[in-house]
């Protein structure tokens, strides 16, 4: 992994931190608090802040229901800190922010971060250029190749064979001659198309470019695997160590399978757990490496209900781009804690916290980070880690289909024949019909559909606000208007409709029954 680039800026991260202030800023009721016998307006405790952003962010689907209270002070913090919330006196710049009652309040201004620039550099806008030239066109190999039956693995699918005929010098049919360079070439293609596809991606510049894709590691990935389909290697100097092992194997099969050499004691499970994630917590880059973060990031938008499948597929690829000594520990790292989280017999590994948050809370950042710090580093990861850890069994299998799609084009390649040798062959690799292609321009429409959809439900939600006062509700509908004034205004085209709000709301309540006055007459003649 030495040398190699460490990847884009979190452009993924950057945006989604965005979108989260934003929406911060635009929902989070504000009210008068009495302090120090002084009244302050539009305001809030840190505490309120905890309650409510806890909420939103449990019920998105880019966090989850796993993110702690803890996690949600810490993300007010940053808020503090990049100058998003202030407190009552006007002061921001560090983290000082407690789970209390302290005052804080928004600025004027609501800053946002500067997208990196997610334009690859020149070296690689030009790698690029010249791969999508090579999905069109694929050069003439030259050479001829024994007849033989089809492929059985993928290993021998680059392997050249003896001749066993002699070309003529015109008219003469040639079979080409399949190099291991080219059918590398063939696996990064076909990677990229499945990825872009599932994606619903008009281009991958932005998360993954080419030269970023190993051959040799997928394949290996592929083809060297246990009959669990764990990774096995060759050079057991990059394996896990063996003590690490056995303490893994421990805890996955507590209390049985207990290979421990000492006796156990009251508290022993917890020094094991604690020994495998002092490992894990050590290594200098995280398991899906600094390289792969904008790629993982982006999947977090997969990881709903309805996507489910497809979220599980784009994993599946993406984790075969791993270098197999990662794959393997990340592998076995998502049996071990889903082995535990599941085990009953397991005595509490922690006294606050649950086995599964203690699991996840525990290994998110060596499984997902940024090489730079990103403010929602810890947030995402968490999202990640609980769904690898749900479904580690069907995106750690083998998919077959990349292998077969392999396969049938080099087959392809093999049996094509042209009269003269210096003739190009024109293949196109197969193209795959998951969802239907879109225009660059739909795309970004899509893209931002799903935020502009929670966003709209927030202004329904102001809106139908019975505790809201008529001051307080204009106040934050005016708010609401400065942060998404194209959604307010598709919500309210005219002012006409805006008024009719409060319209059904009279000064003078009317009486609930009509009583004839009685006449009185005077008593006097």
């Amino acid at each position: 992994m030495e040398g190699r680039p460490r990847g884009h800026a979190p452009y993924r991260a950057t945006r989604l931190w965005n979108e989260i202030t934003k929406y911060f800023r635009a929902g989070m009721p504000l009210r008068k608090h009495r302090q120090h016998f002084k009244k302050h307006g539009s305001c809030f405790t840190a505490s309120e802040a905890v309650d409510w952003l806890h909420e939103v962010l449990r019920n998105n689907s880019n966090f989850g229901p796993e993110v702690t209270r803890q996690q949600t002070v810490q993300l007010l913090r940053k808020f503090l800190k990049n100058h998003v919330i202030e407190d009552i006196k006007g002061r921001w710049g560090s983290e000082n922010l407690e789970d209390n009652g302290a005052l804080y309040r928004f600025p004027s201004t609501s800053p946002v971060k500067s997208l990196p620039s997610p334009r690859p550099p020149k070296e690689n806008l030009e790698n690029l250029s010249r791969d999508k030239e090579r999905l069109l066109k694929l050069p003439h190999l030259s050479g001829t190749v024994k007849k033989h039956e089809l492929l059985q693995s993928l290993e021998n699918l680059g392997k050249k064979r003896p001749d066993t005929t002699k070309e003529s010098k015109e008219d003469t049919l040639h079979r080409k001659e399949i190099s291991q360079e080219y059918v590398q070439e063939t696996w990064r293609n076909i990677i990229l198309i499945h990825l872009q596809t599932i994606l619903g991606l008009p281009s991958l510049e932005e998360v993954l470019q080419p030269t970023q894709i190993v051959p040799e590691y997928v394949m290996y990935n592929m083809t060297n695997t246990s009959k669990h389909g764990v990774v096995i290697l060759q050079n057991k100097s990059d394996d896990l160590p063996h003590w690490v092992l056995s303490a893994m194997k421990c805890l996955a099969y507590w209390p049985r399978n207990n290979d421990m050499s000492q006796p156990t004691y009251n508290g022993f499970e917890r020094d094991v757990f604690r020994t495998v994630a002092d490992y894990f917590l050590s290594l200098p880059e995280p398991l899906l490496t600094f390289e792969y973060y904008e790629l993982f990031v982006n999947i977090l938008d997969l990881l709903q209900p309805h996507l489910e499948r497809i979220a599980i597929e784009a994993l599946q690829i993406c984790c075969l781009l791993l270098p197999p000594p990662n794959r393997r520990k990340i592998q076995l790292l998502m049996r071990m804690i889903s082995r535990i989280s599941e085990n009953v017999d397991m005595p509490r590994l922690h006294d606050a916290m649950g086995t599964r948050s203690l699991m996840i809370q525990t290994f998110s950042r060596c499984v997902l980070c940024c090489v730079e710090e990103v403010d929602l580093d810890e947030l995402l990861s968490t999202r990640l880690v609980s769904f690898l850890m749900d479904h580690q069994q069907e995106i750690f299998k083998v998919p077959t289909h990349l292998q077969v799609a392999v396969q049938d084009h080099i087959e392809y390649m093999k049996m094509a024949q042209c009269k003269y040798q210096k003739e190009e062959i024109c293949a196109i690799l197969p193209t795959y019909s998951y969802c239907k292609q879109i225009t660059p321009q739909e795309f970004e429409e899509q893209k931002v559909s799903t935020s502009q959809a929670a966003v709209a439900e927030l202004l329904e939600n102001i809106i139908k606000d019975k505790n809201l006062s008529v001051k307080d509700k204009k106040k934050k509908l005016k708010q609401f208007q400065k942060e998404y004034p194209l959604i307010y205004q598709k919500r309210f085209p005219t002012t006409e409709n805006e008024a009719m709000l409060f319209e059904n709301k009279p000064t003078i309540k009317q009486p609930m029954l009509s009583l004839r006055k009685p006449r009185f007459r005077s008593l006097r003649y």
